[in-house]
């Protein structure tokens, strides 16, 4: 799918934008100052597939704790700063690779311009961050409320503050935990400017309930080649933000690697515990390294027919079931020994 082409900008050696792959980001939610906590917290998402990590920086002490935190890391850190511009400072100073700032926020317009002449030192880039809770009244009264215009012009003001300082390495992200809204703001930005985009969709609640407003908000964007880089906001451990968002990338064919496990659902036909398979399946595949595409199905109809295009799969029986690869059946074994008998056909491929 095309991309809509926006400019380049980095954060650590990550480069965002343009034709560059695009980013899944998180955020840790330890005390950013309990440098052990963090660093064993970002090492778990690097091992998931995070491209950035985010940490706030809410005290000298956290900011002082990234030199130590990036010793121990391999994906760029971000700091995330709420009104003191101060911290901001000192988070650049102790080595941050990129900021998270609302320009508005951070006090005086000279104070806008010391965080700026620092990041341009350091060659560093500015994510401006405005939600559906951080619109400027007039733009709430201009345009009769919370929605996508007054977000989408309350982040170009803040852009403009920034290129009146002759600084362009931005990026910018516009959420709402309103999925609709959501869309439209990423939609109205994308046509206005051409900096790069960080999607979200804020405060999306709980694995369940944040996955599906996330995919639904994220993906369409995505699908509409909208987006540079991204977050999944969970109520949850920050690993599985990542796992969704790796998901999302591969069904919609934007992420070449690892591999992919398909499933039907059950039907009557089903005479194997499928449910109980897949789940197992996913959680054994989860880390496997290939580029290659596991199918789980109940029935050789839905088996060797439909998941012919399949690298290697499974397909139920009475008490048994099949393993094929490219639709072609290779050998019968007993239920209780498929998912193994399927390892090990993965481990020859």
């Amino acid at each position: 799918m095309k991309r809509m082409k926006t400019r380049v900008i980095k954060v650590g050696n990550v480069l965002i934008g343009g034709d560059n792959k695009i980013s899944v980001q998180s955020m840790t939610n330890t005390l950013t100052q309990d440098v052990v906590s963090t660093v064993n917290q970002i090492k778990k998402l690097e091992e998931a597939g995070c491209d950035i990590i985010r940490s706030a920086v809410s005290s000298l002490e956290d900011a002082m704790a990234i030199k130590e935190i990036k010793k121990q890391i391999s994906i760029p850190i971000i700091a995330d700063i709420q009104y003191d511009y101060k911290l901001a400072l000192e988070a650049i100073k102790y080595g941050i690779d990129g900021l998270r700032i609302n320009p508005g926020n951070i006090g005086s317009l000279n104070k806008v311009k010391e965080v700026v002449k620092a990041c341009k030192e350091k060659k560093l880039s500015i994510r401006i961050g405005v939600n559906s809770g951080s619109i400027k009244k007039e733009f709430m009264e201009k345009y009769n409320g919370v929605n996508a215009n007054s977000m989408v012009y309350s982040a170009l003001e803040q852009t403009k503050l920034l290129e009146d300082m002759d600084f362009h390495d931005i990026k910018i992200s516009l959420k709402s935990s309103n999925v609709p809204m959501t869309i439209e703001a990423y939609s109205m930005i994308s046509s206005l400017c051409d900096y790069p985009l960080h999607l979200g969709v804020t405060e999306a609640g709980t694995p369940w309930r944040g996955t599906i407003k996330s995919s639904v908000g994220i993906g369409a964007l995505l699908a509409m080649g909208i987006g540079d880089t991204f977050r999944i906001s969970l109520t949850s451990n920050p690993v599985e933000e990542v796992r969704v968002g790796k998901e999302i990338l591969k069904s919609l064919g934007l992420l070449d690697e690892g591999l992919e496990l398909i499933s039907c659902p059950t039907c009557g036909r089903t005479n194997i515990n499928l449910i109980k398979i897949a789940e197992d399946a996913e959680r054994l595949l989860e880390n496997v390294d290939k580029h290659i595409k596991v199918a789980i199905m109940g029935c050789a109809v839905n088996g060797p027919g439909e998941a012919r295009e399949a690298d290697i799969g499974i397909a139920g029986g009475n008490g048994e079931g099949l393993i094929f690869r490219k639709g072609k059946i290779i050998k019968k074994v007993k239920e209780e020994n498929l998912l193994q008998e399927l390892i090990e056909e993965i481990k020859k491929l």
